[in-house]
């Protein structure tokens, strides 16, 4: 089978042991409110408390490095009290969340946001158990259409995990009580599903190996954020393909019909440009348009990541009619975490982004046909692609497809004087 690339995985990094401290290192550097703690979490320099200054429901999450931002970029006032990074795509333990719990609790309570993996749930759980003097509850995210509802472990926990954890942190921050955060939360969690797929499979920075082998032409669907490969391994397929499928299978597990609302998240997972990103969002609109689900509000960019995999996920949460209005006032409602967007997507619909090229096609119907500079023309837009590589070498490789945007469209052959064909061509370029 043919690589994905002719280079071996490369990371900047120094040593494989260190890679993870410094990185945590200079997140926490990087972040004003943020302070590291020798237990093994990072918690925020600012008290938790709620809008009017009162102490307020703790929020706190973690797992594996290797998913960021999530989720120590969601640390910060209205979302996490605390963060608890484990190992790469490895569960923190026990002590640390323990640790975490303890020191993020304001005497209101604390609830753990916990992905669906065998070593988080265990992990939250030992450190609950440990707690006896400090109120907790537990919101289990499992959103993964791509694993089953019906397996020992159940489904993973993936790009929902941000959603509820902006809604239970605005929650908290507002003044709800313990109670009320985690119903809110698992309203969110219950309400979700995603699905994803990559292009190339990631790698991990301290091993320098790829999480699973992909061919060249191939894609892989139902990919899991571990870099765990998908359930189905396909030919690449359009953007257009690809989005039925993946949110074909969540409005099918959701059981999305006309009329409904949804919130709508279109992650990336770690080397997807936002470009890319940005073009199956447009596919996911026009996909949920075409069967009467209206989009309320959407995020897109890369938000939980599998460190640098090619691929992306989508996720859709239900709005029902009983919390729906509350769920997206939490998701509007100011964050000072970092990595939470700052504008949230509001009602979108579909958007035509076509550029009109002017005409500028010289000559008449009864105009005699310009035979040199009709070669000329078709001679540079059959060498495209040599001249784009030919720019790539040299430069940033766009000439090639500068003539085909600007000498693609023309009729041939071309009519009208040197003159005419000259002066129009000079105004396409």
């Amino acid at each position: 089978m043919a690589s994905v690339s002719p280079l071996s995985p490369r990371s900047f990094r120094n040593d494989p042991d260190s890679f993870l401290p410094q990185a945590l290192g200079g997140f926490v550097a990087s972040h004003p409110d943020a302070t590291w703690n020798t237990a093994g979490y990072i918690a925020r320099r600012s008290p938790v408390v709620d809008v009017d200054g009162n102490p307020a429901v703790a929020v706190i999450s973690g797992g594996g490095s290797g998913h960021e931002p999530m989720h120590a970029g969601f640390l910060g006032e209205g979302m996490l009290a605390a963060a608890v990074p484990g190992l790469m795509f490895t569960s923190p333990n026990a002590v640390q969340v323990t640790e975490a719990t303890r020191a993020a609790d304001a005497g209101r309570g604390v609830v753990h946001i916990v992905k669906n993996y065998t070593g988080d749930v265990i992990n939250f759980r030992v450190a609950r158990q440990g707690l006896p003097g400090i109120d907790t509850r537990e919101v289990i995210v499992a959103d993964d259409v791509a694993t089953s509802s019906d397996s020992g472990p159940g489904r993973r926990g993936t790009g929902a995990t941000i959603l509820v954890e902006k809604v239970a942190g605005a929650s908290a921050f507002r003044g709800d009580d313990l109670d009320e955060v985690t119903r809110l939360a698992r309203v969110v969690a219950e309400g979700s599903r995603s699905m994803a797929a990559a292009l190339t499979p990631g790698h991990l920075p301290t091993s320098g190996r790829y999480t699973f082998d992909l061919g060249e032409e191939e894609m892989e669907v139902g990919v899991g954020i571990h870099g765990e490969a998908g359930v189905d391994r396909t030919d690449v397929a359009t953007a257009h393909e690809t989005v039925a499928r993946l949110a074909g299978a969540v409005v099918g597990d959701l059981g999305l019909t006309g009329g409904d609302r949804v919130l709508c998240l279109v992650n990336g997972l770690g080397a997807t440009t936002n470009l890319e990103l940005d073009l199956v969002f447009d596919e996911v609109l026009r996909f949920l348009a075409d069967r009467g689900v209206t989009v309320v509000r959407s995020i897109v960019g890369s938000y939980v990541t599998s460190v640098n995999m090619a691929g992306v996920s989508v996720t859709l949460t239900r709005l029902d009619d009983a919390d729906g209005d509350t769920v997206v006032e939490l998701i509007d409602a100011p964050t000072a975490a970092p990595a939470w967007p700052v504008t949230v997507g509001v009602d979108p619909e579909p958007v035509d982004a076509t550029t009109v090229v002017p005409e500028d096609v010289p000559g008449t119907a009864e105009s005699a046909v310009n035979q040199w500079l009709s070669d000329f023309v078709s001679g540079v837009v059959a060498s495209v692609d040599d001249l784009t590589e030919l720019d790539r070498l040299a430069g940033d490789g766009d000439f090639g497809t500068n003539m085909q945007a600007a000498f693609g469209d023309l009729p041939s052959p071309l009519k009208g004087t040197d003159a005419e064909v000259l002066a129009a061509l000079a105004s396409r370029l």
